[in-house]
């Protein structure tokens, strides 16, 4: 079992906060930053669309250090890796020793992963690898894991999930064939409480809007 010091990385979703409880709950290892990409046009975290401001809300609850790397949009995958590589090799030059993240099945993901971290000096963690989604969507529940669907894959769910609260109504309204993780991409989070967040993150419903097949479920800090 790993131990040292550990980053996560961190788009704001409900996987990576489950990963992040469990990696504090473990002997020995130490979480001391969170890593996140944001678009530098939009200020958005892509796929989950959260604004940045409330991904470093997340990052002053958690009490944890919030490093962000802004790319373009659209970003040639040479210079994302270019990017987030830099980040990690300063990392490791700073005594950090892993980067966790919160993936679950898909195979492709984590070789790719993999690959991008061995350039590094620091290994990579998996922290949910494996396990059975319908267990680890309980789980999240039960940790007290609070999230909402920002962003739905409208050819593999239905645009009007965008939105609402992930929670057991949600977990028994999904259609058949869509993970109750959304490790597909069906649909993707922004968690709002936490176990080690201070304080809850009050939010508001900007809307829904559908753009390149996409439903997005815009958040804003409550006023």
């Amino acid at each position: 079992m790993a131990t040292g010091r550990t980053w996560m990385s961190w788009s704001g979703g409900k996987d990576g906060a489950l990963a992040l409880h469990r990696l504090r709950g473990q002997e020995g290892v130490e979480v001391t930053g969170l890593l996140t990409t944001v678009s530098a046009e939009r200020g958005r975290v892509p796929l989950q669309e959260v604004r940045a401001g409330l991904i470093a809300a997340q990052a002053e609850r958690l009490g944890l250090p919030l490093h962000r790397i802004d790319l373009p949009e659209p970003c040639p995958n040479d210079l994302y890796e270019e990017a987030v590589g830099a980040a990690l090799a300063a990392a490791a030059r700073r005594g950090v020793e892993h980067i966790a993240f919160g993936d679950l099945a898909l195979a492709d993901v984590r070789a790719y992963r993999e690959a991008l971290v061995a350039r590094t000096g620091l290994t990579p963690l998996f922290p949910l690898w494996g396990e059975a989604t319908d267990d680890l969507a309980h789980e999240l529940l039960e940790a007290g894991i609070t999230a909402t669907l920002t962003c739905v894959d409208t050819a593999q769910a239905p645009a009007a999930l965008a939105g609402r609260a992930f929670d057991a109504a949600l977990l028994t309204d999904l259609p058949a064939g869509v993970d109750p993780c959304g490790e597909h991409g069906e649909f993707h989070t922004f968690v709002t409480d936490a176990p080690g967040f201070t304080s809850p993150i009050a939010v508001e419903h900007g809307g829904v809007t559908e753009r390149g097949g996409y439903a997005v479920c815009d958040l804003l800090p409550a006023r």
